[in-house]
This record gives structure tokens, sequence and C-alpha cells, in this order.
């Protein structure tokens, strides 16, 4: 948890500062942050004081102890649920309070690849190019109402209700948060915020401060101040995240690559010479690879290249398995070609794929046909002469 006002610092992948201020009105700041790059993250506590400064800290510090080192979207999620629970047991161990809770808004950077994961109505904003956009959506009653076309983006802003928020870090044990993927490139400008921003300061002016301050340190402070001119009535934390990309290094990476593979390529060409080809063909023969064809994994004997125009690979055989059904992280590599180390463990690998979708599709199956079997017995519950059920919105 950062407990300094502001930061600043540079990593390879982005230059970034941060500041967070109690406001005019409230008398303690219930917003937590953390800058570790490449994890961003920022927290609006809820439930009072000693209780929504409680669960956001909890919160950012589950997070940075628990947040993989790298982008993987299973990781950060598995992160964020042991937030959830760690809030959600505080009160039983004496630490804060029965009720409290938290939004977040985390972000992992490396290199031109962003990921997000949202919890509640603290925002995620990216400057692509001089414009600003939203790239999370609120998980708030406003937001809804607004998706639904029952009221505008104006009347929201004045709405009784318009602090309801409808997910929130330690109010469900079975909360999930919404996860982003998204390319990112060098020049671009990341904004994560509480709503002590948002609800102050229009997405105008926040892309014109955005645009107009070049160094993030600078333009964290001038986004919060800008807040504090128009009242300051909620705690304010912003982080500003500078995408520095990895243009020079990824040139750098790619020319070694391409050296180790012409290198390697003319040390089988000198195996298969002296040795009447057996040692290249070996290898080949011993190697597999997986990847997507038409949505479904196939699986090739030999590696992914080619030598003289020729092909260093042969189709062994293809699955039915659908590749957008395995998590996120293995999808991608397999849509970009996953090597492994024979066709045995490739094999083993499409088993273990087919038994985890299974696993999924039967957990979802029960799911379904309980909560069928609920509301069944909530139909022939309701429907006994003598009886009636009453029911409320919850918010």
């Amino acid at each position: 948890m950062t407990t300094k006002n502001e930061t600043e610092a540079t990593s390879l992948d982005s230059s970034f500062g941060s500041r967070t201020d109690v406001g005019y009105v409230r008398d303690h700041n219930e917003d937590s942050l953390v800058v570790a790059p490449p994890l961003f993250a920022v927290a609006d506590g809820m439930g009072g004081h000693e209780a929504g400064e409680v669960a956001s800290e909890i919160t950012v510090n589950t997070l940075a102890e628990l947040a993989p080192d790298h982008l993987d979207a299973e990781g950060l999620t598995a992160a964020v649920e042991a937030a959830n629970y760690n809030v959600m047991k505080a009160p039983r161990q004496g630490i804060g309070r029965d009720g409290m809770g938290t939004t977040l808004t985390a972000a992992m950077l490396e290199g031109e690849r962003l990921l997000i994961a949202q919890v509640g109505d603290s925002r995620a904003y990216l400057l692509h190019g001089g414009n600003l956009q939203q790239i999370t959506r609120d998980h708030s009653l406003m937001a809804d109402l607004i998706e639904a076309g029952q009221i505008t983006p104006e009347e929201a802003k004045v709405h009784p209700n318009r602090s309801v928020i409808t997910r929130a870090i330690g109010s469900d044990i079975h909360m999930r948060p919404d996860i982003y993927e998204l390319n990112v490139s060098a020049g671009d400008r990341l904004l994560l915020c509480s709503d002590g921003l948002s609800t102050m300061v229009s997405d105008h002016a926040i892309q014109a401060i955005m645009r107009r301050q070049e160094d993030p340190q600078m333009c964290a402070d001038e986004l919060v101040n800008a807040a504090l001119e128009n009242g300051g009535v909620d705690n304010a934390t912003v982080i500003v995240v500078d995408v520095a990309g990895f243009s020079a290094a990824r040139e750098e990476k790619k020319a070694r690559k391409n050296r180790a593979m012409y290198i390697g390529l003319a040390v089988a060409l000198i195996a298969i010479l002296f040795a009447a080809g057996f040692g290249g063909c070996s290898y080949i023969n011993n190697s597999a690879y997986l990847i997507e064809e038409n949505g479904t994994i196939s699986v090739y004997r030999g590696v992914p290249d080619e030598f003289m125009g020729m092909k260093l690979s042969s189709l062994e055989r293809t699955t039915d398995l659908e590749v957008d059904k395995l998590p996120p992280g293995v999808a991608n590599r397999i849509k970009e070609g996953m090597s492994v180390a024979s066709l045995d463990e490739a094999n083993s690998l499409i088993n273990d794929y087919q038994l985890e979708i299974a696993r999924t599709d039967a957990e979802a199956a029960r799911a379904a046909a309980a909560n069928a079997g609920n509301e069944s017995a909530s139909t022939n519950s309701n429907a006994t002469p003598g009886h009636s059920a009453d029911g409320g919105d919850a918010h």
C-alpha cells in the first residue's frame, strides 16, 4: 500500500505518478492505492470510519502480496478473489466492521499489453491519440439505469441513489471481477481513479488536463486539484501511468531470436550433412506443438518453422476442443503456437484441457439445474392457498 500522498517513479514499461487527498468534506480518507509496477490499483472503501479504510487497505495489501509477477488474467482474478475473502473474514477476527467493503480497479501493464480487474465504480481511462476513453464499466445502479435508457447521464449526477453500487469487494463470497485485456501503444496514458475524481471533474476536463500536463506526477496533482476546486466532497485518488512500450527492446529480442534461429538452422544443416540427417530429423520428429485452427486445437509433429521453403512440421491430429473455452492465458499461447517436448506431452495436455472443460460445463449445468429447481419450488410455494410472498429490491 502506498502511504505517501504522492509517488513518482519510472519503470522499463512506464513512468507514473499518483496522489490521494481526503478532500474538503470527509474527516478521513477511505481510499487506498498501490503502485508496484507492473501492478497499479485504486480502492475506494465504504462503511464509515474504521471500516471503509480498513477494507480498502486489506484489499490493496492482499493484491500487492498475491498478484502475479507478469500479466496473467487468472492470477490477477485469484488475487482479487482472495482480497474479497480477506475483507469478509476480517470482522470475525476483530478487524473493521460487518458490512464494510471497497471498490477496486487494478491494472497490470507490461510492454504494450494492459490487464485490468474491475469491481465497483472506481474507473480506468486510457488516453490514446489524444482522445480519452473509459475502459471499465461502473458496477452501479446509475450505470444500469443509464444503459436501460431510464435516465440520462445528467440526471444520474443528481439522482438520490447515485452512490449505490451493485458489486463490491466484501459484499459477496462469490464475487468475481470484470477482466479487461487490451493492447496499448507507446505514448498512451492510463488513468486509474476513485469516484472522488470522476464525479467532480468531467471527462472532457480530465482529457484536457491529461493532454496538457506531460509529467505524470504533475498530471496526477492537477487532476486532484481540479476535484478539490470543484468542491472536494469526497476522497480523491488518482494514478497516472505513461506507456513507454518495448519498441527498442522488442526489436533487439526479435533480432536475437532470428540470430538464434539462423544459428540453429546452420547447426542442424551441418548435423544433417555429417550424420546423414539423423540428428535433425530425430529432433523434428520428437518435437510437437499445439495451435489454433478454425477455432479448435490441432496437434503438429515437428517445429513451426521452415527450411529453404520446406515446412518442418506435419499435422498429427485435429480435435474438437474449442480454444475459446480455455483460460485466456492458455488460449493466447495456443493461438500463437505452443511448443511442447513431445507428442505424448501434447496429447496429455489435450486430455487435461478436455477434462477441465467437461468439469466446468458440468458445474454450469448443475448450477442451472439448481436455479431451475429453486424457481420451481418458489412458484409452488407462492401458489399454496392462504400464503403469499412479499419481495423487495435490494441494492
